[in-house]
C-alpha cells in the first residue's frame, strides 16, 4: 500500500471518528439521557447506603433482642406497650376524652 493511500485511509477514518464524535456531543437527546442517568445512578447509589445503614442498625437491633433480656423488655415496653404488674402508665398524646 502505498504512503499516498495510507494518508487517504488515515484522514477518512479520522473524519468518520470526529463525525461520530460530533453527532454524539450533540445530540441533545443523548446527553439529556446520559445526565439523567447518572443521576439516577448517585441516587440510587445514596438509597443504597441509606438502606446498608438500616440494615447494620436492624442487624444491631436483633442481636441485642435474642441476646439481652434487657433489650427484649425495653422493646416490649416500647412496642407492644407492656408493663409489669403494679406500675402505672401516664399517656401524655391521648386526647381529652378519647379512649385508649
Amino acid at each position: 500500500m502505498s504512503s499516498y493511500r495510507k494518508r487517504k485511509v488515515l484522514w477518512l477514518l479520522s473524519a468518520v471518528a470526529v463525525a461520530a464524535a460530533a453527532a454524539v456531543a450533540f445530540d441533545g437527546e443523548g446527553l439529556r439521557k446520559y445526565r439523567l442517568m447518572r443521576e439516577q445512578a448517585a441516587q440510587l447509589r445514596s438509597e443504597n447506603a441509606e438502606l446498608e445503614a438500616d440494615i447494620a442498625r436492624l442487624t444491631r437491633e436483633a442481636q441485642a433482642l435474642s441476646h439481652n433480656p434487657a433489650a427484649m423488655e425495653r422493646a416490649a415496653r416500647e412496642e407492644l406497650r407492656y408493663v409489669r404488674p403494679g406500675e402505672f402508665v401516664y399517656r401524655l398524646d391521648a386526647q381529652p376524652g378519647a379512649t385508649p
